[in-house]
């Protein structure tokens, strides 16, 4: 009998772990929409900008001069966070993983891709780096914000 109570209750964590692994497989990857209008946040990610991000990508969210064209080490200069980057063009999960991990080839970046991107995952938490990007996303125009949406809502759905 104690057997047999031994082996259901073992066969029922099994069953409610591999519930929970299907269940989190099947839920949406990444952030939902980081949505710029708390206020708070904004001003948060601003003071976490100042202090982590303003010294390569600048103070006014401009990047560094000719952010196209390469370094002589090969690398790209900081680009700009405001509406004229391209940091608008990616999904709100990836702008995540970028700061988080850094720019990692074949995931964030093209293959074999070197950046003096770092990696700020054992310098921010993942709450000031939502605060950033809500900062950041404070700064584009509504046509901006509407087209980075859309493409965050798409890569939701894949």
């Amino acid at each position: 009998m104690a057997k047999k109570k031994l082996i259901l209750g073992a066969l029922g964590v099994i069953i409610v772990g591999a519930g929970a692994v299907i269940y989190n497989m099947m839920q949406e990857s990444g952030p939902a929409f980081i949505d710029p209008a708390d206020t708070n946040l904004v001003m948060q990610g601003k003071v976490i900008y100042a202090n982590n991000c303003a010294s390569c990508h600048g103070e006014s969210l401009q990047g560094q001069p000719d952010w196209r064209q390469r370094l002589p080490s090969g690398r790209l200069p900081a680009p700009p966070h405001d509406k004229t980057g391209h940091t608008w063009h990616h999904p709100d999960a990836m702008l995540v993983d970028i700061v988080k991990n850094g720019l990692v080839p074949g995931k964030t970046a093209p293959p074999r891709y070197e950046s003096d991107m770092p990696a700020y995952g054992d310098v921010l938490t993942d709450e000031e780096i939502v605060a950033v990007i809500t900062y950041i996303k404070s700064t584009w125009p509504p046509k901006v914000l509407q087209a980075q949406k859309e493409v965050t809502l798409q890569q939701r759905q894949r």
